[in-house]
């Protein structure tokens, strides 16, 4: 099931298993495959390009290793020159030779990976943080083991996990970095410290074992804090961007409808004018008996009466999309009476093969409906009939406070790619230009009411889109929401 959240809530889409609410733009009752669990947000196969771009991220933070390692390169050639000829401690120079050989290696290699791919997985970046842990333990090793006080650059390769790797690969970076560390304790190759004139009894006495289980201890308490607390500053760094990304869409989004705005209201002073003159000749003409009682001049009339009822229709619609329309037109009347003279006017214009209509409205109550509020049904028939020109079913049946008004046909169903975009203006499968306004105009105008949309799959193939609208905007008497 898709399912679709309140669009007047701080997060204009959410979603839940089997479900996902809309608050997005046409093809609810587009063509395509029935889509279960599909969610707006992300719907539709987002997680794609989400790794897709994680990976691209991952390339610039290899890039970042990359220095990091240059700088470990040169500090350990710098310590190892130092304690060997500045402290005159012996160390095997061969072996960690060619450990920093190898570290060369891989920063090169990394390079060229760089140069050759624009994407890394996760797992090469774990792969060349483990090649860093192992390069490490083996210096430590020829150098004193856990004793040596360069150990807690083990720490250093944690933070780096946690902040670039997802959790599973960061505790697995922790638990290879413990047991280097535990390793390290007990198997290591001894330096010779008399140089430095320390006692040799006190090396061999108990004392450096409990300084080294301490030690332990401290660094794997340490790296485990580590890691929680800068994996939770990273979730936390990825939720405020995924919010700011939210953001800035609907600011997109919102700006798009300004302008709109503009360009209606301009329309209605250009179009108003001369459409409703064009509307008093047609009226004129139909008094004339010349053309009274010429059929075919009698039948042109009627169809230039329906070009320019749609005409005006089409203004209406993209005056809708910035409210500009809400409040025109209003009439006095009663729930029911205002649900059957929406379903009738649209059975009559379009004349569908088949239509279902079915009202469960109980009490009914008086109600002051607009023309925004008749336009919004009017379009959720409109995609139904282009989905399915066969069959359209209408359902009002009242809950509470609410009028919940579904709509269903029997066409392919909801395509994944569609519901990604719902809300969107021009984001539509019928594959013509200005496709794309019919749920664009229903989702903010019922965002603007406090309604709600949701889109199911039905079951055999089609969809059912269920516009719900509050009682309090259209109920006499019960505050509504505009102030009228």
């Amino acid at each position: 099931m898709t399912a679709i959240p309140s669009l007047a809530g701080p997060h204009p889409l959410s979603s839940d298993r089997g479900s996902a609410r809309l608050s997005r733009s046409e093809g609810a009752h587009s063509e395509g495959a029935p889509s279960e669990g599909a969610s707006l947000e992300g719907g539709g196969g987002t997680d794609a390009p989400a790794r897709s771009i994680g990976d691209i991220a991952n390339r610039k933070n290899l890039l970042l290793l990359v220095c990091l390692r240059w700088i470990a390169v040169a500090g350990q050639i710098l310590a190892i020159g130092g304690v060997s000829a500045g402290l005159s401690i012996p160390l095997p120079l061969m072996p960690m030779g060619a450990v920093i050989l190898v570290l060369v290696a891989l920063n090169l290699a990394c390079l060229l990976l760089c140069r050759l791919r624009r994407t890394i997985p996760d797992l090469w970046l774990f792969g060349a943080l483990l090649v860093d842990v192992a390069a490490l333990a083996v210096q430590l090793y020829l150098s004193g083991g856990a004793v040596n006080p360069f150990v807690s650059l083990f720490l250093l390769q944690v933070i780096l996990g946690a902040v670039l790797l997802p959790p599973m690969l960061t505790w697995s970076l922790v638990a290879v970095a413990a047991v280097a560390v535990l390793l390290l304790t007990r198997f290591h190759r001894p330096m010779d410290l008399s140089a430095l004139g320390l006692s040799p009894a006190l090396v061999q006495s108990g004392f450096l074992p409990l300084y080294l289980a301490g030690l332990f201890v401290c660094f794997l308490q340490t790296a485990v804090l580590l890691a929680l607390f800068v994996m939770r500053i990273t979730a936390n760094l990825r939720d405020r961007d995924r919010s700011l990304a939210e953001l800035r869409q609907r600011s997109v989004e919102e700006d798009y409808i300004v302008r709109m705005g503009l360009l209606a209201s301009g329309a209605a002073h250009e179009l108003g004018t001369p459409l409703n003159t064009l509307s008093v000749i047609l009226n004129d003409w139909q008094d004339l008996p010349a053309l009274y009682d010429d059929p075919d001049m009698a039948a042109e009339l009627a169809d230039m009466q329906s070009a320019l009822f749609r005409c005006r229709t089409i203004v209406s619609r993209v005056l809708m999309a910035a409210g500009e329309a809400r409040g025109e037109d209003a009439k006095r009347t009663t729930l029911s009476a205002f649900v059957a003279d929406v379903v009738g006017q649209w059975r009559d214009s379009r004349v569908p093969a088949h239509l279902e209509f079915q009202s469960d409205i109980g009490a009914d109550e008086a109600i002051v409906a607009d023309q925004v509020i008749r336009q919004v049904i009017l379009n959720l028939m409109d995609n139904a009939l282009e989905a399915s020109p066969d069959w359209v079913s209408v359902t009002a049946a009242r809950t509470g406070d609410a009028l919940p008004v579904t709509v269903g046909d029997k066409g392919r169903g909801c395509d994944p790619q569609v519901l990604a975009n719902l809300g969107r203006p021009y984001h539509s499968t019928k594959g013509r230009a200005g496709s794309g306004l019919g749920l664009f105009l229903v989702v903010n105008v019922l965002r603007k009411l406090n309604g709600s949309l949701m889109v199911r799959p039905r079951e055999g193939g089609g969809s059912d889109v269920t516009a719900t609208l509050p009682l309090a905007v259209l109920s006499i008497g019960k505050g509504r929401r505009d102030g009228r």
